[in-house]
């Protein structure tokens, strides 16, 4: 099969930096078609900037990086420094980037590119708040029937919110675009905070990354060392969940992966619950299925597959 073709859109971060490295690793499977940015994590001006270190810490300065929304649709923009420290990849002294910011806006670059090649041939990946996803799709209303498919990290049930009792960061931040991009009709595949919490970077799996020796390698190592120190304080965990790699892993190896086509509504309304994905597990309502919905992750499979991979940059 030829490499599938994606759009990575993101807020970096510790793990989507991971994320982003795994699928320029992995060309046979993935081909990247461009990496667009969005205000989650950190704000836009740190987002696209990280984004494009990421691109060359890998050695890929030819990849086009595009800004899109720097606020979300409806609401001011909330911010992850506390998890992410200051600069959003905290951990490793990685340099400034000299590769450029495309010019074109994020939402311009999505609606080009799917009008452009094949229907049926491009999967978006959103890593962060889907800002950018839901303003293409509103500027562009034909470009949804286009689009194979949106695998994204976001949501919970089970395991809840990790930004309010009930919401997940990414989706807390702009629930208004999540809930048009959930409503879109387009395949969804969820990675919520119930597979990527089995997702951890225990000190093993740490010292694998670093073991590997090469400035990926080791940059991974010193950004997991930074971002677990968050988690094993809240959630008294072994180390710090990769989230969004889920996501590229996901296209790689889906067996790794298993979860249930069910029915994903989103909460844009109470400020209690604002931003849950209320997530139907046990069918008991007759919405009709919008999204399969990942509920485990062969852990080791998936770490195996990681440090391989990044071992190749």
């Amino acid at each position: 099969m030829s490499p599938r073709k994606i759009i990575i859109d993101t807020d970096p971060g510790q793990d989507d930096a991971v994320a982003i490295l795994l699928a320029l690793s992995s060309p046979e499977d993935i081909d990247v078609l461009g990496i667009t940015a969005v205000a989650g994590n950190v704000p836009l001006p740190l987002t696209q900037k990280n984004a494009r270190i990421v691109c060359e810490l890998a050695g890929r300065t030819e990849m086009k990086v595009f800004a899109g929304c720097d606020r979300p649709l409806g609401r001011d923009l909330v911010t992850a420094e506390h998890v992410h420290g200051k600069t959003g990849l905290d951990g490793p002294n990685l340099p400034d980037p000299v590769m450029p910011l495309q010019d074109q806006h994020a939402v311009d670059y999505i609606i080009d590119t799917l009008r452009a090649e094949p229907a049926g041939t491009v999967t978006l990946c959103p890593l962060g708040p889907l800002t950018n996803i839901a303003m293409a799709f509103e500027k562009a209303p034909d470009i949804m029937d286009r689009v194979q498919e949106i695998v994204l990290m976001g949501g919970g049930y089970f395991e809840g919110g990790n930004i309010t009792p009930a919401a997940e960061f990414n989706i807390y931040v702009d629930p208004q675009a999540a809930h048009i991009v959930f409503k879109s009709g387009v395949p969804i595949v969820v990675m919520p905070l119930d597979v990527t919490h089995k997702a951890l970077v225990t000190k093993s799996r740490n010292d694998a990354f670093r073991a590997i020796g090469s400035d990926v390698g080791i940059a991974v190592a010193q950004m997991t060392d930074f971002f677990e120190r968050f988690d094993k304080e809240k959630y008294g965990s072994e180390g710090a969940p990769l989230h969004d790699p889920c996501v590229t892993a996901y296209l790689i190896r889906p067996d790794l992966f298993k979860g249930r086509y069910i029915n994903v509504e989103i909460e844009t309304h109470s400020e209690l619950t604002m931003g849950m994905t209320v997530a139907d597990w046990w069918g008991v309502t007759d919405r009709p299925a919008n999204a399969l919905f990942i509920g485990d992750i062969d852990a080791d499979g998936f770490f195996q597959l990681l440090t391989v991979r990044l071992a190749r940059l």
